[in-house]
């Protein structure tokens, strides 16, 4: 791998944007021949040749014009470090960095955050993923914890499991499908439904569920994503199962109604952390304020 000199690029970068050497020159206040000679060594670093005699100045060639680009994107940045810096300085930010596992309800997450959302210069960063990449990023700890429907498994990593609430669950539908309520839960055989797909810990509850009253759903729809799965509801798809912690929320922005108690089922919301000598100081206020 060639290795070049970031002093050499920039004298190349000024001369470029110059159109001459001696522009350039009168710039840096140096001499010609020291801004040429630094400029061929960085041709020489480069293994090419970055600029051409054109007329009574000088011209880029393509590999000049392919190194002016990457350049000014370097330089351009660098004039913004002062401003980071002394920004990043004055403001001491609290980063926290949370996954979301796609089957969570989302309103959920955002009352499972509540008591951190007040912290002063909170930095919040939320990724919504499927478990295994969230656990894999946690492992490496590019994430301080994760909220999910369940305590996963990694191999020679060690997590544990907080649990910070849990839910009972029912069954909500759009305006074309309320009359399920009369003939609760035998309608269910017999209208559209939509379910989560079985990557969810809520999905094995609620077979069980439909096994324990022998119903046999008309399944139209499975989601990954909880969001999906209600937005798609909401539009008159079918009959869904949500956490009741999120009814407010459902009835009044989504416009659906609940039809039925889910019974004996119920969802648990989980915030798994990786072992640390050092916790971050949020995660104890999360664990400790538990949602019902």
């Amino acid at each position: 791998m060639n290795e070049f000199s970031y002093r050499h690029l920039h004298y190349f970068w000024v001369v470029a944007t110059e159109g001459s050497m001696s522009r350039a020159a009168e710039r840096l206040g140096m001499a010609v021949q020291t801004v040429s000679a630094q400029v061929k060594a960085l041709e020489r670093d480069l293994g090419h040749a970055l600029l051409k005699p054109a007329g009574r100045g000088l011209a880029l060639t393509e590999a000049g014009q392919a190194a002016l680009r990457v350049a000014d994107q370097i330089f351009q940045i660098g004039d913004q470090l002062p401003t980071v810096v002394r920004e990043a300085g004055s403001v001491p930010a609290v980063r926290l960095q949370i996954g979301v596992v796609d089957s969570l309800p989302k309103w959920v997450v955002q009352d499972l955050l509540r008591p951190v959302l007040s912290t002063p210069h909170l930095h919040l960063i939320v990724q919504v993923h499927e478990e295994e990449g969230l656990i894999a990023d946690l492992a490496l700890h590019k994430l301080d914890a994760v909220f999910s429907d369940r305590i996963p498994t990694a191999g020679g990593v060690r997590l544990h499991g907080h649990e910070v609430g849990r839910s009972a669950v029912s069954w909500y539908a759009a305006p074309a499908w309320q009359s399920v309520a009369q003939r609760f839960p035998q309608a269910l055989g017999e209208v559209p439904v939509l379910l989560p797909t079985r990557h969810a810990a809520l999905r094995r509850q609620l077979d069980a569920w439909f096994e324990r009253h022998g119903v046999r759903p008309r399944v139209v729809g499975e989601f990954e994503d909880s969001a999906l799965l209600k937005a798609f509801g909401a539009e008159g798809m079918g009959v869904f199962p949500a956490a009741d912690l999120v009814r407010p929320a459902l009835t009044t922005h989504y416009g659906v109604a609940p039809v039925g108690l889910c019974d004996g089922v119920e969802e648990r919301f989980y915030l798994v952390t990786a072992h640390k000598r050092v916790a971050h100081p949020l995660l104890a206020p999360l664990v400790q304020a538990r949602t019902v």
